[in-house]
């Protein structure tokens, strides 16, 4: 059973939750995959999605590629969810670690997936901690981009159609320091907005 383990509320009324759980089993109308730019779903998060959903999320995506070429960070793809009881699975790329510039791309992934959803008019959406598989992104510093990320898109969007975004991950160390992190962020953003900046 997938567990909220924090929740933190804008202006505007939309809700970005930290999670403990399975992507596959989030009560939200899409969830986002952690892919590779060609969108070959081999292993990790893409694997388990791409085997939940059945063959027609990885023969949807080889149609994407196909047509629209490798997907960029800014530009998510997004498929059928298969099997899977979603409205959707949205494809974003990370970055790999040591490529440069791995957070302004990073950041850039999780802004283009939300623009999607908004243009998709999605309400909720799930996704995981996008490039720190395989990928390598150490797990505190994709904490912050991704937790910013969001927040500046919702703060910039308050008329978005996504009201909730679910953070959701798979294991308790990744909870723990993506917790450590989010603690660490919420104060920074409460000293900014006393301090007026």
């Amino acid at each position: 059973m997938n567990r909220v383990i924090r929740r933190l509320t804008f202006p505007a009324g939309q809700r970005l939750e930290v999670v403990f759980g399975d992507l596959t089993q989030e009560p939200v109308e899409a969830i986002v995959n952690a892919a590779n730019a060609q969108l070959l779903h081999g292993g990790g998060v893409a694997g388990i999605i791409s085997q939940r959903g059945g063959p027609r999320v990885q023969a949807e995506s080889n149609a994407w590629v196909r047509r629209h070429g490798p997907v960029p960070f800014d530009h998510p793809a997004y498929t059928t969810a298969g099997e899977l009881p979603y409205r959707c699975i949205i494809h974003a790329v990370g970055p790999v670690w040591g490529e440069g510039e791995e957070d302004a791309k990073l950041a850039s992934a999780v802004r283009g997936t939300l623009s999607l959803a908004d243009q998709l008019r999605l309400s909720s959406l799930a996704l995981p901690a996008i490039s720190t598989g395989i990928f390598g992104f150490p797990k505190e510093r994709a904490a912050r981009v991704l937790f910013q990320a969001v927040a500046d898109y919702f703060e910039a969007q308050p008329a978005s159609t996504l009201r909730q975004v679910r953070l959701t991950l798979v294991d308790m160390p990744t909870v723990e320091i993506f917790m450590n992190e989010f603690e660490k962020w919420e104060k920074r953003r409460e000293s900014r907005t006393e301090s007026g900046v």
